[in-house]
């Protein structure tokens, strides 16, 4: 049996002929890479001087091959177009009964789904010329396997960064860089489970169920803590190891946690070893005054702080960073793996010359104008349209929660549906074991539609509302 690939005008040509003769097996192969659609109708062959040269044999057993299946049928020659798959029509295929209909559903037309940025403001223009730059300026060392804490240069910006704009205490050896929150606490929940037997993870009781079920999949216990008006109750901490919050922006209850809660979330670290696991999901976006510093800065020793470009750019670009005590550094890096095989090098690269030039500034001065004429205008069109509807929380982020009436969150979410809106009930981010839940609410999330649909999301919203 032949191996061979032969050179077909620039593409690989994989050809096993087989059987007693050269000849024979060669047309056997060709049939059967025409039979089965690896070779398309239209596809140009090698000429015979070609395969053969690349099957070590004759040129005429090639050529005499061709021939017998222009005959055929199987492929054709004409002169100056070479020899080619023939052209040949589908097999009949019985028509199979048809399947009982289902009831169609129908597509939203306008989303008001919370978690997303507008996407259609990605800046496409400063990424690219940031791309150029980062390409042009890379060491020969940025294309092979990388640092499983990533790229310095992107570490080395993010460290003044985060320290000027989050005021968080960052140095580039304490960063690691990964693909996204997800795959941030998915690191940190191996190295809390396996390196430092912590058991229990205590969480808000409002937050996202995906991320609850990764800390749950790694054998950890997840008692919920109390939820007032003024946010999460970290008095009620205790005997377990982390804490995972939100402390600059509640998610999804849009308030931020009072600087006496601050302190005492960090007095429990200190007291009893635990660690804060900080989600700064959407830290930049404040309207109302400067935004939250981040919690890590009160003790950068307890604190594991976690922020991504999914908000401020596009949760596409799979870019996330983790800030941690130095003596986890080694431990996170570790579980992370021996090289960088995430997060792409050329992408770190990019983002880091975006952060360096002032485009990232640029970028998250100007969306946070646009989100804040977003949420303005949110709430104009309630005060006129649906007075009795509370906008809670502060103003800050891409979502605003809306109180209704007791016993009506259900049927608004139906409403909103039958008029072609996805959104979220409150209800939906309730952890299980809550025992005092909030009110009915909607979270509804004012940076997702587009702006050629904006009005019409607003109007199908207000449709919907008791």
């Amino acid at each position: 049996m032949t191996d061979s690939r032969a050179t077909l005008t620039g593409v690989d040509l994989h050809i096993e002929p087989a059987g007693s003769g050269l000849r024979t097996g060669l047309m056997d192969a060709l049939r059967e890479a025409v039979r089965t659609g690896r070779l398309a109708p239209g596809t140009r062959l090698p000429s015979s001087r070609s395969l053969a040269a690349d099957l070590g044999i004759a040129r005429n057993t090639v050529a005499d091959a061709y021939a017998e299946l222009v005959a055929e049928g199987w492929l054709t020659a004409r002169q100056g177009s070479g020899t080619r798959v023939a052209q040949r029509s589908a097999p009949r295929r019985p028509v199979p009964a048809p399947a009982p209909r289902r009831p169609a559903r129908r597509r939203p037309a306008y989303s008001l789904m919370p978690g997303q940025p507008d996407l259609a403001s990605f800046p496409r223009a400063e990424w690219l010329k940031a791309a150029r730059r980062a390409l042009t300026a890379a060491p020969n060392e940025a294309f092979g396997y990388g640092d499983p804490c990533g790229r310095v240069e992107l570490r080395t910006v993010l460290a003044d960064y985060l320290a000027r704009a989050r005021g968080v205490y960052a140095e580039p050896d304490r960063i690691v860089v990964c693909s996204g929150f997800v795959h941030g606490l998915m690191l940190m929940a191996k190295v809390l489970r396996r390196r430092r037997r912590v058991r229990e993870v205590a969480v808000e009781s409002y937050g996202l169920d995906v991320h609850w079920d990764l800390l749950r999949e790694r054998g950890l216990r997840l008692p919920a803590l109390p939820l007032d008006g003024l946010g999460t109750r970290t008095d009620a901490l205790g005997a377990q190891g982390a804490v995972l919050m939100t402390p600059a922006h509640q998610f999804p209850m849009g308030i931020p946690l009072p600087p006496d809660r601050r302190a005492a979330a960090v007095d429990w670290a200190r007291g009893t070893g635990g660690l804060i696991l900080e989600d700064d999901y959407d830290g930049e976006f404040r309207y109302d005054r400067q935004p939250v510093g981040a919690l890590q800065g009160l003790d950068p020793d307890r604190v594991v702080y976690l922020g991504t470009a999914s908000k401020s750019l596009a949760p596409g670009l799979r870019l996330a960073w983790m800030v941690l005590p130095d003596e986890l550094v080694g431990e996170v890096a570790e579980a992370k793996g021996g090289v960088d095989w995430v997060s792409s090098a050329l992408d770190q690269l990019t983002l880091a010359e975006f952060i360096a030039s002032g485009a990232y500034d640029r970028h998250v001065r100007g969306m946070r104008q646009r989100y804040r004429r977003r949420r303005d205008q949110l709430v104009a069109a309630l005060a006129e349209r649906a007075p009795d509807i509370r906008v809670t929380g502060i103003a800050a982020g891409l979502h605003a929660v809306l109180e209704l009436p007791p016993g009506t969150e259900r049927s608004v979410v139906q409403a909103a549906a039958y008029q072609g809106l996805a959104l979220e009930g409150l209800s939906r981010f309730r952890h299980p074991s809550t025992e005092a839940p909030a009110g009915d609410a909607l979270v509804v999330g004012y940076a997702t539609p587009p702006d050629s649909a904006w009005t019409g999301t607003l109007d199908a919203l207000c449709r919907a509302l008791p």
